[in-house]
């Protein structure tokens, strides 16, 4: 089974909100409820059993306010941090004790340094209140998941969950999942090579791998387990990339998992170990958060910068005669076109040339001034109106011509994937080195390891690298 340009762009575009699926769920057992119960209700539950524990002791001890305050804030967000506030397979406070252990000491020093800091000394009563607080968090959080235990026996808090590999690895994870004590109903397999129901393998097989976004939306699942199939390797990452632009949980069955050695951040299912794979940045909240300081700091750039590009563009004019801005239709997020604003560095013969030439760089026609502003990249300063307008992002894959997308795609199986996210006014790619005539297959390599990886600080690191490269005149 191959995977082709086409067929990836066609993943690509899988739709981020499921279809409803009418009438009966195949594959639903008795009692179960149609729809999963949401994970997003876990994290409320627990962050309002640890409110109530900070509640009660601020009542029960008004003149530690402060401090406790403080403790029950940090606290909070370490655990936020450690990932302690999102459901999981199995929920044991035993193995989250040695993670709570540290997370209460340090919000203890960090209670106790903000009451010196600000004049105030740690009173008798203070350490007690504070210490009823660590405990009662403690308790919290165990009878949360004590509920949720109970919950799952129940089948209330079960989501329906494909598995991916329907070999022996595959009939092993589904007896496991059969009595729901990790909160995952198995609804069946999706294996290139279907092995009928049996005893020993009691789930119907319900499609191939290649249909698996299909599947998930037909079924109203929102997990996936992938173990081992007979399926290509880089096939079976091209449907889970798919799968990340739907609200599923995807874990992974690592390679050697018999001889794996199992900790804190990985699922134990009856000794089989399960990796949760990263969600996708572009379905948290500081991705929504990045769009907001886009705008942001592009209308900001606009304004302090206008001076310059005003500058640029009379050098263009005299270098060059009129039309100072170069229009270029470049492909954007999922594939959709939009067009690009540049200052004209030269003047195409016509439209082909424009859409087709892969680069000016050492072309004879480029004047002093157009050397100048490719070289600086001064050039790109107009692309600020694209990101202002929602066509790009300040940092992403750089956009490029759809001629040069189609070709690009069909050669390099990683390329389509760049698209997952808006382009770029600069990239990962870029502040490595890789413009110009660089390898296209790197290229595309950096730019899905920026969008599997991305953070606000990653952001900030590429805007700075590329700043540095400004000032330092060494674009291409």
């Amino acid at each position: 089974m191959e995977t082709d340009s086409t067929t990836r762009e066609r993943l690509l575009r899988v739709p981020t909100q499921r279809a409803t699926a009418g009438g009966h769920v195949v594959g639903a057992a008795p009692g179960t409820a149609a729809r999963s119960t949401d994970r997003g209700e876990f994290t409320v539950v627990l962050l309002g059993a640890e409110l109530a524990s900070a509640v009660f002791v601020l009542v029960l001890s008004p003149g530690s306010r402060g401090s406790v305050a403080m403790f029950a804030l940090t606290s909070a967000a370490l655990l936020g941090a450690a990932g302690l506030h999102r459901a999981r397979i199995r929920l044991s406070v035993l193995d989250d004790l040695p993670v709570l252990l540290r997370t209460l000491v340090a919000s203890f020093g960090a209670a106790t340094a903000m009451e010196l800091l600000l004049g105030g000394t740690v009173t008798a009563t203070q350490l007690p209140a504070l210490g009823l607080l660590a405990v009662l968090l403690v308790l919290a959080r165990t009878a949360v998941y004590a509920l949720v235990r109970r919950a799952r026996r129940t089948g209330h808090d079960v989501h329906r969950t494909l598995l991916v590999g329907g070999g022996a690895l595959g009939a092993q994870l589904a007896r496991s999942l059969e009595d729901h004590a990790f909160g995952l109903h198995a609804v069946g397999f999706v294996d290139d090579a279907p092995r009928p129901a049996s005893e020993d393998r009691p789930l119907p097989g319900l499609g191939v791998v290649a249909e698996l976004p299909a599947l998930l939306a037909r079924h109203r699942a929102d997990t996936v387990v992938v173990g081992f199939s007979d399926v290509p390797e880089d096939v079976l990452v091209d449907v889970v990339r798919a799968c990340h632009g739907l609200p599923v949980e995807i874990y992974v069955v690592p390679r050697m998992w018999q001889v794996a050695t199992h900790h804190r951040l990985v699922a134990d299912v009856r000794g089989v170990p399960l990796v949760r794979l990263r969600r996708p940045t572009y379905r948290t909240p500081s991705w929504r958060l990045k769009r907001g300081v886009d705008a942001a700091l592009a209308a900001l750039a606009l304004v302090v910068l206008g001076p310059v590009m005003l500058a640029c563009a009379v050098a263009v004019r005299r270098e060059g005669g009129p039309g100072v801005l170069f229009r270029q239709r470049r492909v954007g997020l999922g594939g959709r076109p939009f067009t690009l604003l540049k200052l004209r560095s030269l003047r195409p013969v016509d439209e082909s040339e424009s859409a087709t030439h892969w680069n000016i760089a050492q072309d004879d026609r480029l004047g002093p001034v157009g050397r100048f502003l490719r070289r600086t990249s001064l050039d790109e300063l107009p692309q600020l109106w694209n990101v202002l307008r929602g066509d790009m992002s300040l940092v992403g894959p750089r956009p490029e011509r759809p001629h040069f997308v189609t070709r690009f795609g069909a050669e390099h199986e990683e390329y389509v994937w760049r698209h997952r996210v808006p382009p770029g006014l600069t990239g990962w790619a870029q502040v490595n080195g890789l413009r110009g005539d660089t390898s296209i297959a790197e290229r595309a390599r950096f730019d899905n390891h920026y969008i599997e990886n991305w953070s606000l600080w990653l952001d900030l690191k590429i805007l700075a690298r590329t700043l540095r490269c400004v000032i330092g005149a060494s674009g291409g």
